[in-house]
């Protein structure tokens, strides 16, 4: 039987280390789509397993309403979520294009999207960064404690203190909420 003390302590040691090394990451990335939403300007979301799931959820919350529905609805689309064309694509083209080519289609200038990879070495992930950027978008990387390939690839990098994938998810999910909070507050303080 694993500790599961043991597991939760680990969990703790995690987002404590995300005091020092992530809190002004995430106010500046906070900032950045407080900025693009009162401007109406969409955030987009990718990743890959796990990270497919944040973006789904996270797009929801903004969209739909986090800590209150009686707000405006937040401009927020997980790449991850049209099954058609994710399969036809990744079919007829292939899967490392997959969100480069969504962006092309749907992302403008001063949008917002948020990368999203435990490893920071997705190909796909990567390339969208690299479409984002040929928009002028802003981009917003969220990763591990390596960083990975993406390490220097967003606007700003939000790197989560540990190598444990696990953990690497908590906090990404922490992280994640806390950006959608602050969205939320700022855009009903209007």
């Amino acid at each position: 039987m694993l500790d599961v003390k043991q597991i939760i302590k680990d969990s703790v040691q995690v987002k404590s280390a995300m005091l020092d090394a992530c809190t002004g990451d995430i106010q500046l990335a906070a900032q950045i789509m407080i900025d693009a939403a009162k401007a109406s300007k969409k955030i987009l979301w990718c990743g890959n397993g796990g990270s497919a799931a944040d973006a789904q959820h996270m797009a929801a919350e903004l969209m739909g309403g986090l800590v209150s529905h009686d707000r405006p609805a937040i401009a927020s689309i997980a790449l991850t979520t049209d099954s058609s064309f994710v399969t036809a694509w990744a079919n007829d083209t292939g899967y490392e294009s997959i969100f480069s080519r969504q962006i092309e289609g749907l992302g403008e200038s001063g949008d917002v999207l948020i990368a999203i990879s435990t490893s920071g070495n997705s190909e796909n992930v990567i390339r969208g960064i690299d479409a984002a950027k040929a928009k002028s978008m802003i981009v917003i990387v969220l990763t591990g404690k390596s960083g990975g390939k993406m390490a220097n690839l967003g606007d700003v990098t939000i790197c989560i203190p540990s190598d444990d994938t696990q953990r690497i998810q908590e906090g990404h999910l922490l992280a994640e909420h806390i950006l959608c909070e602050s969205v939320e507050a700022a855009i009903m303080e209007n």
